[in-house]
C-alpha cells in the first residue's frame, strides 16, 4: 500500500540556497536538501488500484508552466510550532494547479483535505523546541528569499510511512506544457 502525495520539485540551485539555513535550532530535525519539495496534495496510504486511478487522473491536467518564488522563512503551528518552512509567494497559477488536483482526488472518492492550503517547503520538523529559540532563529533568517524559478512539471511521489522527511520516490512526472497565454 503506497503512501502518495503530489508536489513540485525544488531546483538544485534553490535547494542549495535553502540548505544554508540548516542548523542553529535545538530540537530541529533538518530535511535533507534532496528531499525538499512543495507539496500540492497529500493523498496518504492507499491501495494500488486507487493509486493507478490517481496517476491516470493527474495525467489529464493541462496547464502552462509558471514561476514561483520563496519569499520568507517562518514556522507552522501557531501555539506549538512543529516545522520551519520557506513560504511561497502568492501565485494564482499555483493555487489553480493545487485546486485542480484537489478536485481530481475528491472525484475518485478520497476525502477532502481539511487544512487550508499553505504553500511551503519544509526545512525542519520541530519537537520540543522552545518558542524563544524559534523566534531567535526566524529573526536572523526570516528575510530569506529565493527565485523566481519556473515550474514546468509536477510529480507524484511515494514515501515510506513514518515521520516524513524522505526518501521520496518519483512515481510519475507530469509536464506542464500548454503554451503561455499571449
Amino acid at each position: 500500500m503506497p503512501r502518495l502525495f503530489t508536489a513540485i520539485e525544488i531546483p538544485r540551485e534553490i535547494g542549495d540556497r535553502l540548505s544554508v539555513l540548516r542548523g542553529g535550532l535545538p530540537g530541529a530535525r533538518w530535511i535533507d536538501r534532496e528531499n525538499y519539495h512543495l507539496t500540492l496534495r497529500f493523498v496518504g496510504d492507499i491501495d494500488m488500484d486507487v493509486a493507478e486511478e490517481i496517476a491516470h487522473g493527474l495525467a489529464r491536467v493541462r496547464r502552462s508552466p509558471f514561476t514561483i518564488r520563496l519569499d520568507t522563512v517562518g514556522s507552522l503551528g501557531s501555539k506549538k510550532p512543529h516545522a520551519i518552512v520557506a513560504r511561497v509567494g502568492s501565485s494564482p497559477a499555483l493555487a489553480e494547479l493545487q485546486a485542480e488536483q484537489e478536485r481530481i482526488i475528491q472525484r475518485l472518492g478520497l476525502p477532502a483535505e481539511q487544512r487550508k492550503y499553505t504553500p511551503h517547503v519544509t526545512l525542519a520538523r520541530l519537537r520540543g523546541t522552545p518558542p524563544r529559540d524559534i523566534a531567535e532563529y526566524l529573526s536572523i533568517r526570516g528575510g530569506f528569499t529565493a527565485g523566481p524559478f519556473e515550474v514546468d512539471r509536477f510529480v507524484l511521489y511515494s514515501s515510506k510511512a513514518g515521520t516524513g522527511g524522505g526518501p521520496y520516490i518519483v512515481e510519475e512526472a507530469y509536464p506542464l506544457s500548454l503554451p503561455q497565454a499571449a
